[in-house]
């Protein structure tokens, strides 16, 4: 049986530095790294996510806002909303959940938000400093992924890494971290797709596989290698008429089978997830101390 990598004991740590470093921001500068977060709409989903941001947020002794707007917000009045935020001294950091009604142009949403407080790393300008290697602000599931794999004792160094899934949020992000010349990095990556030929025959190279395809329990044991680690990253729900809410929640790995061939694995719930908002946090004390350097 594969080893857990536990997300949330190995959050709890992360959250714990953080805590320690912003007391030592508040000392040093006398006010607290700020987030402000902004959800448009009533998506459940996505105010539980702004609801646990927020939580951490003040468990770490961070000041954060949650601003919620109607759903029939137009793209001008998010993008004013926004700039008023970038010139609010009490934020460093600015969240926009997502997704976005399908009235709001995304891109122009996560174009407005000013660089030094894009803590998502979403905006184009915080993407290419990615690319380049010179990134201070990182995406926050990606990183998650990172660091869940470095503190485990499972360094990406030197390693041949499969990512499948090319999104903006995980995939191809994940794939630029994980190709530069740094500690925690430094690993050969190939990203797969739905335009990948013979998927199993690529996912089984992998010393280090990464799920992140948005398809439950797609990747089964024929394709993984004996001893491999397995991160996924997929959140996916599906209907189980032995539980009460009718449904349970999944990843995109079948857990099952694949715990028994791979060395390690992160469980869903309670891999990923509980990793994103940390680094979330690690972000926004990042942004605070960019800010104060100003």
């Amino acid at each position: 049986m594969a080893k857990l990598l536990d997300g949330n004991a190995t959050s709890k740590s992360i959250r714990a530095e953080v805590t320690q470093a912003v007391a030592e921001f508040k000392a040093k500068h006398g006010y607290a790294p700020g987030l402000a977060a902004i959800l448009v709409g009533e998506n459940p989903a996505s105010a539980i996510y702004v609801r646990n941001k927020g939580l951490a947020c003040q468990e770490v002794g961070m000041f954060s806002e949650t601003i919620i707007m109607p759903k029939e917000t137009t793209t001008a009045e998010l993008v004013q909303l926004i700039q008023r935020l970038n010139g609010d001294p009490r934020f460093h950091g600015i969240l926009v959940q997502l997704p976005l009604p399908k009235q709001i142009s995304e891109r122009e949403a996560l174009l407005a938000v000013s660089p030094s407080k894009d803590v998502d790393c979403l905006h184009p300008f915080n993407v290419g400093r990615l690319v380049d290697g010179t990134a201070e602000l990182l995406p926050c599931t990606p990183h998650g992924v990172q660091q869940i794999l470095i503190r485990n004792g499972y360094s990406p160094e030197g390693k041949r890494v499969v990512i499948c899934g090319r999104s903006n949020i995980v995939g191809k992000p994940l794939l630029n971290m994980l190709v530069q010349k740094k500690a925690g990095a430094n690993a050969t990556v190939t990203v797969c797709h739905t335009g990948t030929r013979d998927l199993a025959s690529v996912t089984r190279q992998a010393d280090i596989l990464v799920a992140a395809m948005g398809a439950p329990e797609v990747i089964t044991a024929d394709m993984v290698r004996e001893g491999a680690v397995v991160v996924d990253v997929g959140i996916n729900r599906i209907p189980d008429a032995t539980k009460k809410s009718g449904s349970r929640i999944v990843g995109d790995v079948h857990f099952p089978s694949v715990s028994e061939k791979a060395e390690a694995i992160t469980p869903v719930p309670g891999g990923v997830g509980p990793m994103t908002i940390a680094m979330l946090l690690v972000n926004t004390l990042t942004a605070a101390k960019m800010s104060a350097k100003a």
